[in-house]
């Protein structure tokens, strides 16, 4: 990339419309770890660690994110497929493997759906780095 400044540098945030806010939050963060947003400016909000993170829009008639209402849906950076794949079971989540959970050329992948119908894929990298 020519341009070094005045450019975008990451993702900031990720906002969406939800009927159940609060609790969809209050799932995202039992679930997954993902922290509420903050109430003041003095408690810390959540942090990710810095990584790979792909921008792709997909043709607007995919089946891939599951029902055709919903517009988006989320891949999330994960340490242990495993383990937060057995955690999400175990609380009577349906999760998924990708590829029958065998590794991708960029890692390991699982898709669930949040309470609302969200597509959410995980995704635990390995092998080739795409960034």
């Amino acid at each position: 990339m020519a341009n070094t400044v005045g450019r975008v540098v990451g993702i900031g945030g990720f906002f969406f419309r939800a009927k159940s806010p609060e609790s969809l939050a209050m799932w995202y963060q039992d679930m997954l770890g993902v922290q509420i947003t903050p109430k003041t400016y003095e408690d810390p909000p959540w942090r990710t660690e810095a990584g790979t993170t792909i921008f792709h829009p997909f043709s607007e008639d995919t089946r891939y994110f599951g029902d055709p209402s919903v517009g988006w849906m989320i891949n999330f950076r994960v340490d242990d497929l495993d383990a937060l794949v057995e955690r999400l079971r175990a609380s009577g989540h349906q999760v998924d493997y990708e590829g029958d959970g065998e590794p991708f050329p960029n890692g390991r992948f699982a898709k669930l759906y949040d309470p609302e119908g969200h597509a959410i894929q995980l995704w635990e990298p390995g092998g080739v780095d795409p960034g």
